[in-house]
């Protein structure tokens, strides 16, 4: 989608998160303090990111996630702005900026996705199939 259209598809502020590479306010957003069961995906593309098996509340202000479902559509890439260096994490189909990772988390590996919620969209388990994602079904 060109930039106009993505203009008339998303919010201002998901167009800010995930065009900009913005970030929405901490603990005044959408999914922050939400933990029902379903996937979180792309807001642009509709691909699969998160999974709330995953979530947790880390108390930041954001959702976050101990990783992101199998597969490479979370992508890295160093983030230096702000005088910080910091690794950005963004979606491999649409190029959105999702948020960043750091080595805070629980887990194995360590890791919290501290994600926007501009830059997602919630399939509670109910819809998954309805909604084209049925392969997510039996994981809940």
């Amino acid at each position: 989608m060109s930039k106009e259209e993505l203009k008339n598809k998303l919010t201002p502020m998901q167009f800010h998160v995930t065009q900009e590479n913005g970030t929405e306010p901490a603990h005044r957003n959408e999914y922050d303090q939400q933990f029902n069961e379903g996937i979180y995906v792309d807001v642009v593309s509709g691909k699969p990111l998160f999974s709330s098996k995953d979530k947790y509340d880390a108390g930041c202000g954001w959702p976050s996630f101990s990783k992101p479902i199998e597969g490479p559509e979370v992508t890295e890439h160093v983030d230096a702005s702000h005088g910080m260096k910091r690794t950005e994490v963004r979606s491999k189909t649409a190029n959105s900026h999702l948020g960043h990772v750091f080595p805070d988390g629980p887990g194995p590996e360590g890791l919290r996705y501290c994600i926007n919620s501009a830059s997602l969209k919630f399939i509670p388990k109910e819809k998954l199939e309805e909604e084209g994602y049925s392969e997510y079904v039996s994981q809940f």
